[in-house]
């Protein structure tokens, strides 16, 4: 069992363990032994970060733990998750840390890696981390001297990726005529996102670009899509385009200043890569709470949907495993993996749009044509994350559910990673059911657990 780490790296409160600077310093360390153990001379490790105010402690602490073995440190300042995959695998680095706690609010912040190719390291690396980690070391595992390693800051980071991000635009085609509005959550894509779609020609309303290191995620972003879609209509604009506070997932609206779910970009983009002969196997990986419409759609079409478990990390395994090209979650984690080694969402708002450029037509006309079944969720707090299959009634009441719902809907039931929190999800084709379906369970929760 791992001890730190959890669905996405090791996240929690800013300065409560396991998130302190101390703990921080250790996985600097860890990481540069793991990834540069067998070099005769130190590695290169890149370090990004978002805009919350913590995120400067926990840069310090991690590069102080890799100077530490000897390695050099590498760091970009604030840039997306995603950008600091593409930046190590572009800098032939030994490996990549990001300091972000995604979604969550400021005062939580997280540390996550990557390996030298830029992808998310697997269970086995993170219990040998945190092996080396909990167990006592010899001072002579550390240089000393002119061996321990240096920190140098790369200035041009935020234009590297900008040029990446337009590589993956079809060179035939510009934003040229279209208004777009951008909510970047004042976070770590505060800058690049702008840029970017202003130097492919579009005109550009950005918002939520003005960080102070407490207002990540505040009312803004993909979390909070309102604003964006209120803009939207307010500014005429063609389409609306909100990300999160490490901008690894997206969230778009059409020029009416309606969301569309994150399926139903599925759902287009899927279509799309078929007919360019770029969607290997005919398929679309999903997860457990890919909508059934998304299922019944791609077979419709001559394709089929494979879903995980929750979380971008297992489809990018799934998808390294069986050769397959394209996949993402309801969320806005969206994976192109002929273009990058993880979720982006710029990468993906771009393939949006390139869409749109190419057929001639608005959002709202291309992203609604696959329907969508009833699907109703409920965060239920827990003191502890009880095995759910020892709780009698509550299973009791989940077969009786499921035998209501008749092969035509779900029951999805999975604690959160990264909180105290039971997630209850029901899906079916009556939405007046679902409803009561939702309350029925979650009061059976509340009552046994």
């Amino acid at each position: 069992m791992k001890k730190l780490f959890g669905t996405d790296g090791v996240r929690g409160m800013a300065n409560r363990y396991p998130m302190v600077p101390e703990m921080a310093l250790a996985m600097g360390q860890a990481i540069a032994f793991y990834f540069s153990r067998q070099k005769k001379r130190g590695g290169r490790i890149v370090i990004g970060k978002d805009t919350r105010l913590s995120s400067y402690m926990f840069e310090y602490a991690l590069s102080a733990g890799v100077s530490s073995m000897g390695c050099q440190t590498v760091l970009t300042g604030p840039l997306p998750t995603p950008a600091i995959a593409f930046i190590t695998k572009a800098m032939r680095a030994d490996a990549g840390i990001v300091i972000s706690a995604s979604h969550n609010p400021y005062h939580d912040n997280g540390i996550k890696f990557f390996d030298h190719e830029g992808f998310k390291l697997p269970d086995e690396i993170e219990l040998k981390m945190e092996e080396f980690i909990f167990s006592s070391h010899d001072d002579t595992m550390r240089p000393t001297g002119l061996e321990i390693g240096r920190a140098i800051r790369i200035k041009d980071a935020v234009g590297r990726y900008a040029e990446f991000i337009k590589s993956t635009f079809p060179k035939d085609l510009t934003l040229d005529g279209l208004k777009i509005v951008v909510d970047c959550a004042h976070g770590a894509a505060y800058k690049v996102a702008p840029l970017v779609l202003t130097e492919m020609g579009a005109k550009v309303i950005a918002i939520g670009v003005t960080p102070n290191g407490g207002n990540i995620n505040e009312n803004c972003g993909a979390l909070h899509p309102e604003n964006l879609c209120e803009e939207v209509r307010r500014q005429k604009a063609h389409v609306g385009i909100a990300l999160d506070g490490d901008a690894d997932r997206v969230v778009l609206c059409d020029e009416k200043g309606n969301l569309i779910d994150g399926d139903c970009l599925l759902a287009l983009c899927a279509t799309e890569l078929k007919k360019a002969g770029r969607l290997s196997h005919n398929t679309v990986v999903g997860t457990v709470l890919s909508n059934m419409g998304l299922e019944y759609y791609l077979s419709q079409h001559k394709m089929k949907l494979v879903r995980t478990a929750v979380g971008d990390r297992p489809i990018v395994e799934e998808m390294r495993k069986k050769g397959y090209a394209f996949g993402g979650e309801p969320s806005g984690h969206i994976i192109f993996m002929d273009l990058a080694t993880t979720g982006d969402g710029l990468i993906a708002a771009f393939q949006v749009l390139a869409i749109m450029v190419k057929e001639g037509k608005p959002l709202s006309e291309l992203a609604h044509r696959m329907p969508l079944f009833p699907q109703k969720s409920k965060n239920i707090s827990v003191k502890i994350k009880k095995d759910l299959k020892s709780i009698k009634p509550l299973q009791k009441e989940i077969q009786l559910v499921e035998k209501e719902l008749d092969g035509k809907g779900r029951v999805i039931l999975r604690y959160s990673g990264t909180e105290p929190l039971l997630r209850l999800t029901i899906e079916g084709d009556d939405e007046i059911k679902v409803l009561q379906y939702v309350d029925r369970l979650a009061n059976c929760i509340e009552a046994n657990l």
